[in-house]
């Protein structure tokens, strides 16, 4: 009587783990993988080789005691040299990951000034994923990026920087309206100024034409008396 055996089908992007009697057998590739169960061969689970991505989101505190949500995404991909350490080392490998994001965050994000963690996050991302690759590394991950891709203060605070940055504005516009009035005005007061300038210098030609006539009528006048 021959072997019963059965089969199971491993889609692209995906390997399976074969186990016989509960110990590790082999890894199934993708497509059809033969198995025969009077070994008693069955698949343990399947692991996916896609490049996967996690978003964490963290809660901590600024240095200036200010709560502050930050959301980092980590993409990550199963290293195909490590396979048996990517399926039987972590229980829970997204959970791992979750773990070392939070450490990080946390104790980088209370050494910072709010105002600095908006100009700061890719040097926060940075030491997200320098530990989580020295840390995954052991058990078959690979850290492809890690990005900082919200911060999200408390609402009350978000209120409190919009009103200060409005302030700002309006402080701003006052300072640009007053210093336009006074060029205005300087201007004017200049325009002013070069008016009356001329019109001076107009009353002073007037004046100097009237001696000059008085000048010559009384000149003629001696003329004319000198001749009687």
């Amino acid at each position: 009587m021959g072997n019963i055996v059965c089969c199971a089908c491993v889609d692209n992007g995906t390997v399976g783990f074969i186990e016989r009697c509960g110990r590790f057998s082999r890894v199934a590739q993708p497509g059809i993988n033969w198995m025969n169960p009077f070994c008693c061969e069955e698949v343990a689970g399947l692991l996916s080789l896609r490049v996967q991505q996690l978003d964490v989101a963290c809660e901590t505190k600024t240095r200036d005691n200010v709560f502050v949500t930050i959301v980092v995404s980590v993409q990550y991909q199963v290293v195909s040299e490590s396979l048996y350490d990517a399926f039987y080392r972590l229980t829970d490998y997204r959970s791992q990951i979750k773990s070392y994001v939070f450490d990080v965050v946390r104790a980088t994000v209370p050494k910072i000034l709010l105002d600095d963690v908006f100009l700061t996050k890719e040097e926060i991302a940075t030491d997200v994923k320098s530990e989580l690759s020295k840390v995954m590394s052991t058990f078959g991950f690979e850290i492809l990026q890690a990005l900082v891709t919200d911060i999200d203060p408390a609402t009350r605070v978000k209120d409190a920087m919009n009103e200060i940055n409005a302030a700002q504005r309006l402080r701003q516009a006052a300072a640009e309206r007053a210093e336009a009035d006074k060029v205005t005005r300087v201007k004017a007061a200049e325009a002013e100024a070069e008016a009356r300038s001329l019109q001076g210098q107009g009353i002073s030609r007037q004046r100097q034409a009237i001696l000059n006539g008085l000048r010559d009528s009384v000149a003629d006048f001696s003329g004319g008396a000198l001749c009687l």
